[in-house]
């Protein structure tokens, strides 16, 4: 017989009834235990191609062509990470919320994203000079404070101080820190009204977006673009606030993902539609899009339905699978974190002329950030993200399950 020990520690013995009639209590029913859900390669795979989309957007090379409006507004993606990091979390701990312990979901979510934070940080430790020539000093030192506690996002004028893109990471850390708190919510159960909330998140998210394009305060005479540096613009790009919604809805749909039964046909016409709706946006209506709210998540709603219809088997979910995105995709985060100041001091102390390889540029810069991404992950991440777990987890050691 193929009994499992936890079916014949939970199963009911006979001569067990008895003495409950007579007034002894019942034995509590054991909690069901939790499987570990499906991997979803194709979500690994696409989170390369926005880190790639983001890169360039940075620092964008010639002759483009066909990527070009993608490239160009790569700053849409940005969004895209936290739709699919509420998504994800979600995804993982749905079926646990009433017994995830706050501290070790924190200890895990520290391990991975700090120990490269501050490597990035001490490795650009010659961008600090440069900040302060470029600031204020009281901007200087409200940097220099509250970047290693990775609240420099909670300032708009100082949102970008030291590692210009590392500014996500302070609304990552806050959306973390309320998750244990979110999952335990009574979220509805039925998948309409799982998408009229996701609906309505977006509507919201979008509304600080649109007043200020309604109201102007800044009183500017032109359009808002990416170049646009006031106060309040900050805030709505930088700061943790805006990001809410974006995270709620991902969020969201990792409940529809457990609400939903969804066939491989279904899946494949999602990403099909979603796809198609991506490359005519941006192909036919971003350039006559105001930029706020594109930046506000204005395709919230269609890379929402990209996400589900990637978490399942079907042959566009397989060609975002392909391996070396896969090999890339683990080491997103790193190559996030570290390509604007690498690409920026690789040039600094022209790396390029002095292997003689200038005419590659900016290709050859692209491929040392692959690079060194999936080393630092390889001997940076995973061994200190091993080491803070082992360390400081409560929980027995199992690093495989925790990463």
């Amino acid at each position: 017989m193929n009994t499992s020990i936890l079916e014949l520690e939970t199963r009911p013995e006979r001569q067990s009834e008895p003495q409950a009639e007579k007034g002894r209590l019942p034995t509590p029913t054991p909690q069901p235990a939790t499987t570990r859900k499906p991997p979803l390669p194709a979500l690994t795979g696409i989170r390369t191609l926005l880190a790639i989309f983001i890169i360039l957007f940075h620092f964008t090379p010639p002759h483009l062509g066909l990527l070009y409006p993608f490239i160009d507004n790569g700053f849409v993606f940005v969004g895209v990470f936290f739709l699919i990091s509420g998504y994800v979390l979600t995804y993982n701990y749905a079926d646990r919320g009433r017994s995830l312990s706050k501290r070790e979901f924190w200890l895990a979510r520290i391990s991975r994203l700090y120990p490269v934070y501050l490597f990035v940080l001490l490795i650009s430790l010659s961008m600090v000079q440069e900040e302060w020539h470029a600031r204020s000093h009281a901007e200087f030192w409200q940097g220099i404070i509250l970047t290693p506690f990775v609240l420099q996002g909670w300032s708009p004028s100082v949102a970008t101080f030291w590692n210009t893109v590392a500014w996500t990471l302070t609304s990552e850390c806050v959306l973390y820190a309320t998750f244990p708190w979110l999952i335990r919510l009574p979220w509805p159960k039925k998948p309409m009204r799982l998408v009229g909330l996701l609906i309505t998140l977006w509507i919201v998210g979008l509304i600080p977006h649109s007043l200020y394009l309604y109201l102007n305060p800044d009183h500017l005479v032109g359009p808002v673009d990416r170049y646009s540096s006031t106060q309040l613009i900050r805030f709505l790009k930088y700061t943790p606030l805006p990001y809410v919604c974006t995270f709620l809805a991902g969020v969201t749909l990792g409940k529809l993902q457990h609400a939903l039964t969804l066939t491989q046909r279904q899946r494949f016409a999602l990403s099909a539609g979603s796809l198609a709706a991506v490359g005519l946006f941006f192909y036919t209506l971003v350039g006559h899009t105001p930029y706020l709210l594109i930046h506000g998540g204005l395709m919230t709603p269609v890379f929402a339905a990209l996400v589900l219809g990637l978490s399942g088997p079907h042959p566009i979910s397989a060609l975002f699978s392909w391996r070396p995105l896969l090999l890339i995709g683990e080491s997103s985060y790193c190559l996030y974190l570290l390509h604007f100041n690498v690409f920026q001091l690789l040039h600094t102390h022209h790396v390029p002329e002095r292997l003689h390889l200038s005419a590659l540029e900016p290709w050859l810069s692209y491929a040392i950030l692959i690079l060194l991404a999936l080393a630092v992950f390889h001997f940076i991440e995973v061994p200190a993200r091993k080491a803070i777990l082992q360390r400081f987890s409560r929980k027995p050691s199992r690093f495989a399950a925790a990463s």
